[in-house]
């Protein structure tokens, strides 16, 4: 049936063809008037276009169905036969804008359906004298909007979406203004000052205005209020100007915290009090370069239970609460409600009590979001999940895991793979090695070389061993991210130096913050070359900050820095967290990274890249 339905078809464009082409040396009739036919949608068969452009005598009108015809196919994901329709009737196109646009566009569309993104763009390059319907430039700017999202261009995207928005009505055009709003929102600083210089569209410019304004001032509600009163004054009648974006209004709603009386939740005693003390010392660090008598900090001891120190904590009239660490202890505090015991059984029983705001210094896989709760975790899953959109934007399509097999590198191989299949909608390849001998054998399993080992063996076996032959490794990878500890990076990055064949040219290797090798040497860091590493910005460029940190606890390990500035940026983050929660792209640039804030509370940290060269780990 599918095929007798495909030769119709086929058959119905030859007729087409024929009839739009026909023989030259006749004498050309007269032509009646072309009849109103829409070119908006294309509620009909193509089959049925095709049908009334063979019986119609009028050129237009021949086109017009042709486009339509050409429509429909779209519309039924046949790409090839709408491809096929609109170059039969190329080379005789009535010349008139709205037909010379409409072919265009959906020469785009066909485009866009076999993903060539940056020619269907190059289709829509009208000129600027044709004068077309608003249905038209309605489907034009949403259509290169679509377009440069798909190839990452937000900013070009924005500025579709701002011309978009001037052909529809208010209802519609609110929707789209939120949308813009929604982009705009992760965009850096420097980024939107740059952009909003453009002279050439006053709405476009006003946009990334308001949201550099929004970005910049957002822990400061009374200046954010001032400078928005400003850009009001002088963009009176920006699409923005008469109704805020809804995030925004949201946001100069929100008060920020400005508790006089801190609580910190650690495990100050038993076996975890070494891991706590770093935490600790980054909080006192943070407050010692800032102090301020009005507020005091209190720390509590979890070791004999994380609710009883709760409850201490709020006996002690705390405002804001920072911890606990461990995750057992925020799956405690996560149980039915903790309050005051000033609380009402009924207020427990409904979940009704206002918690007093807390940051957890950990994460957990289920929970409620409150609008009060906030979790800072230093996750290798997360790191992982970072890695991934950072190896994607550095062009990469076709990434190999090596990955530990343990707990900690499935779950991370796991992170990564979501996030890579969020991006690209297929997963990544995932080898998990052991530890010793096994690691080498994974390794040359992965890269193809016990394969192509085997069949050189094979090769010689018939024709005899003095055959020369070099072995081969794959070519159908362009980089590696190794998940692994720093106790196997030494020997994983050599392996797959010495696996990688002559015929190939090596591919960009990346890996995590917990495969930085502790007091490398220099010679080991010479093997480590131009490998990529993901880890916190404090510990990636040497300052006074870091110098001190290691005169003062000079045995401390790479981890217990890390928890040191997670202490650190745990207290700086207590006056800004309601602002960030309410302006999801609001980001703040802490020591341990580029730190924002899910609407569920999570805080999300983007890490800084560094690179080994000649011996050491530079800053990218």
């Amino acid at each position: 049936m599918l095929k007798r339905l495909n030769t119709t078809k086929l058959i119905a464009i030859a007729v087409l063809s024929a009839v739009l082409f026909g023989c030259g040396t006749t004498p050309a009739p007269v032509k009646p008037a072309a009849k109103q036919i829409s070119l908006v949608s294309a509620p009909l068969q193509a089959t049925e276009y095709i049908d009334l452009a063979a019986k119609s005598a009028n050129q237009e009108e021949q086109n017009r169905y042709a486009l339509l015809a050409a429509h429909a196919f779209i519309n039924d994901g046949d790409a090839g036969s709408a491809n096929k329709t609109l170059k039969s009737v190329e080379k005789s196109l009535v010349q008139k804008p709205e037909i010379l646009a409409e072919h265009r566009y959906l020469t785009a569309r066909v485009l866009e359906m076999t993903s060539t993104f940056d020619e269907a763009l190059s289709q829509l390059e009208y000129p600027n004298q044709w004068q077309l319907a608003d249905w038209q430039m309605v489907a034009f700017h949403q259509f290169k909007a679509r377009l440069f999202q798909q190839i990452k261009q937000p900013i070009e995207q924005v500025k579709q979406l701002t011309l978009l928005s001037s052909y529809l009505p208010a209802s519609q055009a609110g929707e789209i203004n939120d949308s813009i709003w929604r982009i705009l929102q992760p965009m850096h600083e420097q980024t939107l000052l740059t952009f909003s210089q453009d002279s050439s569209s006053p709405v476009f410019a006003g946009w990334l205005q308001l949201a550099y304004i929004a970005k910049h001032y957002a822990i400061d509600p009374n200046q954010l209020v001032q400078h928005l009163g400003s850009w009001q004054h002088a963009n009176p009648t920006h699409p923005a100007a008469v109704k805020l974006p809804t995030d925004l209004e949201k946001a100069l709603n929100v008060q920020p915290y400005s508790p006089k009386n801190i609580a910190v939740l650690l495990p100050l005693s038993g076996s975890r009090a070494t891991l706590a003390s770093t935490v600790k010392q980054g909080i006192l660090s943070r407050y010692l370069a800032n102090p301020d008598d009005s507020v005091s900090i209190n720390f509590f001891d979890t070791a004999k239970g994380a609710q009883t120190a709760y409850q201490a904590a709020l006996d002690g009239g705390a405002e804001f609460i920072i911890g606990p660490l461990l995750q057992s202890e925020v799956e405690q505090l996560q149980q039915p409600a903790l309050a005051s015991t000033s609380d009402s059984p009924q207020q427990l029983l409904t979940g009704a009590v206002k918690r007093v705001p807390q940051l957890y210094l950990n994460h957990i896989e289920n929970f409620i979001p409150d609008d009060n709760q906030f979790y800072f975790a230093l996750s290798p899953a997360n790191e992982a999940r970072d890695a991934a959109k950072r190896i994607f934007n550095d062009g990469i399509t076709t990434p190999l895991l090596l990955a530990s097999n343990n707990a900690v590198g499935h779950r991370m191989a796991d992170s990564f793979n979501q996030a890579w299949t969020e991006l690209t909608q297929r997963p990544a390849e995932v080898h998990y090695y052991d530890a010793g001998d096994q690691m080498k054998v994974t390794v040359q399993k992965s890269l193809g070389v016990i394969d192509s080992k085997e069949r050189i063996a094979r090769i010689k076996a018939l024709l005899g061993n003095d055959i020369e032959a070099d072995f081969r490794s794959r070519r159908d990878i362009d980089a590696i991210y190794m998940i692994s500890g720093n106790r196997d990076l030494p020997l994983l990055k050599p392996f797959i130096d010495v696996n990688f064949s002559v015929f190939a040219d090596p591919v960009p290797l990346y890996t995590s913050s917990r495969s930085r090798v502790e007091g490398s040497s220099r010679e080991t860091a010479q093997e480590l070359n131009n490998l990529n590493i993901s880890d916190i910005p404090w510990l990636l460029q040497s300052s006074d900050e870091t110098r001190l940190v290691e005169e003062l606890w000079p045995s401390w390990s790479y981890s217990q820095k890390r928890l040191y500035i997670m202490g650190y940026d745990s207290l700086e983050l207590v006056g800004k967290l309601a602002q960030m929660r309410a302006l999801p792209g609001y980001q703040f640039s802490g020591r341990s990274g580029m730190l924002s804030v899910s609407p569920d509370g999570t805080v999300n940290r983007e890490l800084s890249w560094g690179r080994y060269q000649r011996g050491n780990l530079r800053p990218q």
